[in-house]
């Protein structure tokens, strides 16, 4: 696995997490190397770096079903996309992480956004 990091609990939420695995199927699942903590509606945005590759979900975005802890599906029919791979080789890199994005809700209700607060003295 690339050195690649996400911290696991940041100030603000939902937060980026790295993804692990792609799958090539209606609906698209998608595995974070950690939990991601997110909740159903959430939309997200996939950023899949060209060494990883599955370019054509580069940029797709859609609102998410949580299935576990570290998985969810978009409403994406990935059947015929090029396979996901994090590459063995070159040595692992920051330029060969793909991340998953959360960019908004679809709910009305602001359920997501849980510690975005700073901490004050």
């Amino acid at each position: 696995m690339p050195r690649c990091y996400a911290n696991p609990n940041p100030i603000f939420q939902p937060a980026m997490r790295l993804i692990a695995a792609i799958t090539q199927s209606f609906p698209m699942t998608v595995t974070t190397t950690f939990a991601h903590q997110y909740k159903d509606g959430t939309i997200v945005r996939l950023d899949i770096p060209p060494a990883d590759g599955m370019q054509q979900a580069d940029q797709l975005t859609g609102p998410i079903l949580v299935t576990s802890p570290t998985t969810f599906t978009i409403p994406i029919d990935s059947t015929d996309f090029d396979a996901f791979a994090i590459p063995g080789s070159p040595p692992p890199a920051v330029n060969i992480c793909a991340q998953v994005v959360p960019i908004g809700e679809v709910d009305e209700t602001l359920q997501a956004a849980t510690v975005n607060v700073l901490p004050f003295p």
